[in-house]
């Protein structure tokens, strides 16, 4: 496929990348043992607990539980892609892409960017000067907005007009490609934006991509907003994200509003913390780019029965991108009130106070689909039952969604196994749910401890234990979570016996596995370095005796049943003697 990086790519450039010069060049770590600390820059704290290993070539925060290889954290610390932080990699190792791996690029993107970005500013300056500009700006005056605020987004002003940004431009074609102009089926060109107040979208980087025009009298629509273009997808974006990261590199929580001027208007009331969808329902790529900024997200909706059906599409894209240290919570404003006319209302105070009735995403999710199910009787409990369970399945594995599953059995009022059934048929969890995941330094007893677990934990720790094993085929055979991403692991590195731990987690980049193996390969199991091959060893040999017992069993069924081959019957005297020797 055009532009996929291959793996085996990504694994060289996890073996000549340090990722202790990596974060070393934007971090100042200090030595101490085998691992370098910091500060973390993903949260406020004052005793360093960002640790990176060199030899596991990934760091972790036992503050904030922030963790990744030198690709994740460049992708963290300066909002790139995955694609851009892997190229930037590259080039510092001296690598280039595979052919394969080479996006095909449109050429005329820079001139769009330079065009969208141009067509901004012309907006701020016709705000400023234009000999209509005075409705545009009695209407922001009017919302409280001051000169400040509209300068950090950049509003602008669209005059009337079919041509202004024709006549200033000229460039028929790139306009209507920037979705600046709208083209007839005559030929003609027009402009799309008139007579608007425009907010310009900008993209991480800061470069503008589309643009939201607010209609200054009771025309049609209220809002109106670029198109899909070859910079502007609805669906990646949000308002205000850009100008958010500039105040806080890292902030608590982020709302998720539906207009522009609600966002400048929190802005202006101490809230630059809020983004707005861009006349979509909320998607789950928007709700994963809002959690790699921050921890707790709180979607504000309105009161009415348009709100709540726009919140529930947002709780069922948020499902996929929940994971055991996210929170998504929901907001529902009074009737006829939105978060612009609230904040001015009730002030920054009591607007945040209002933010704190906000629901939690289970709280919502078992409300709303327990409100026509009488839990009071049998038929009910089955069909709220048979209603959450598909929806719990969105969620990663994990504590989160352990936990919501136990909820349910217990709200519902049947067991815990009937509940993991109902749960997309069976998705069994690669790995105990329970979090292994140490939060301090030191941590870990008392963590649930199982082979399955303890050796995909060593092995994670040290990749060089996989060349103990002679074959890991057969640990196929059992019936245990987690035993087929063990013998995967086991694969992965018989294959490429040089993978350090950072290139082997960056293979699950993205899996349903991806957050399990974080939390062991930074679990605290209290194993020393001296025993860990010997420990390694332990739980292969045990599993490999339930390995023994559960074909022994088989074997024994057959005979009872008399359908016992020769054959079989050798091995299972075998097996037999194995068990009391």
């Amino acid at each position: 496929m055009a532009g996929h990086i291959p793996e085996p790519f990504i694994d060289d450039l996890m073996n000549r990348t340090d990722i202790v010069e990596v974060v070393g060049a934007r971090l100042q770590l200090k030595k101490s043992g085998s691992n370098h600390h910091a500060l973390c820059p993903f949260h406020t704290e004052k005793t360093p607990s960002f640790t990176v290993s060199a030899d596991k070539q990934f760091y972790h925060c036992f503050g904030c539980g922030a963790h990744g290889t030198a690709i994740r954290f460049l992708m963290e610390y300066e909002r790139l892609s995955f694609r851009e932080a892997v190229e930037q990699l590259a080039r510092q190792a001296g690598m280039e892409l595979p052919k394969e791996a080479r996006q095909h690029v449109d050429p005329g993107s820079r001139v769009l960017y330079e065009l969208l970005d141009r067509a901004s500013a012309q907006y701020g300056r016709w705000l400023r000067q234009h000999d209509e500009r005075q409705r545009a700006v009695d209407y922001l005056r009017g919302r409280g907005l001051s000169g400040e605020i509209a300068a950090r987004y950049g509003v602008g002003y669209a005059p009337p007009g079919w041509d202004n940004l024709l006549r200033e431009f000229g460039q028929d074609g790139e306009l209507v490609r920037a979705g600046l102009a709208i083209r007839k089926d005559s030929g003609s060109i027009y402009d799309r934006f008139r007579d608007r107040v425009m907010f310009p979208i900008r993209d991480r980087r800061g470069r503008t991509v589309g643009f939201g025009g607010r209609v200054l009298d009771d025309g049609e629509p209220k809002y109106l907003n670029s198109p899909e273009t070859p910079v502007f997808h609805k669906g990646r974006e949000l308002y205000g994200l850009y100008e958010c990261l500039q105040v806080d590199r890292k902030p608590a929580e982020i709302l998720v509003v539906e207009g522009y001027m609600d966002v400048v208007a929190l802005a202006q009331h101490g809230f630059p913390n809020a983004v707005a969808t861009l006349g979509t329902a909320t998607t789950t790529q928007q709700v994963d780019r809002l959690f790699q900024t921050c921890r707790d997200v709180v979607f504000c909706f309105d009161g009415d029965r348009a709100g709540r059906q726009a919140a529930w599409r947002a709780l069922e894209s948020a499902l996929p991108a929940m994971r055991d240290d996210r929170q998504a919570r929901f907001l529902f404003l009074p009737e006829g009130e939105d978060p612009d006319s609230l904040v001015r209302e009730l002030g920054s105070d009591g607007f945040g106070k209002v933010l704190g009735d906000a629901l939690l995403l289970s709280e919502l999710l078992f409300r709303e689909l327990s409100a026509d199910a009488d839990l009071r009787t049998v038929d009910g409990r089955a069909r709220f039952t048979e209603r959450v369970a598909p929806l719990l399945a969105r969620i990663p594995p994990g504590v989160l969604r352990d936990m919501l599953a136990e909820e349910l059995a217990r709200r519902a009022g049947v067991q815990r196994e009937h509940v993991e059934t109902a749960i997309a048929g069976r998705h069994q969890v690669p790995i105990d749910a329970s979090p292994p995941l140490a939060t301090r330094p030191g941590a870990g007893v008392g963590q649930r401890r199982n082979s399955v677990r303890v050796a995909v934990a060593l092995l994670l720790q040290r990749p060089s234990l996989a060349a103990l094993v002679d074959d890991s085929r057969q640990l196929r055979q059992l019936e245990l979570p987690g035993v087929d991403l063990l013998a995967q692991l086991l694969e992965i590195l018989g294959r490429n016996p040089h993978l350090s731990t950072g290139a082997l987690l960056e293979r699950f980049h993205g899996s349903e596995h991806e957050t399990a193996l974080w939390k062991l390969a930074s679990w605290e199991h209290l194993v020393p370095e001296s025993g860990m091959e010997n420990e390694f060893l332990d739980c292969i040999r045990k599993l490999e005796t339930l390995i023994a017992e559960q074909r022994l069993q088989y074997l024994h069924h057959r005979l009872e049943a008399g359908e016992l081959t020769a054959e079989e019957h050798r091995e299972w005297l075998t097996l037999l003697q194995a068990r009391h020797s």
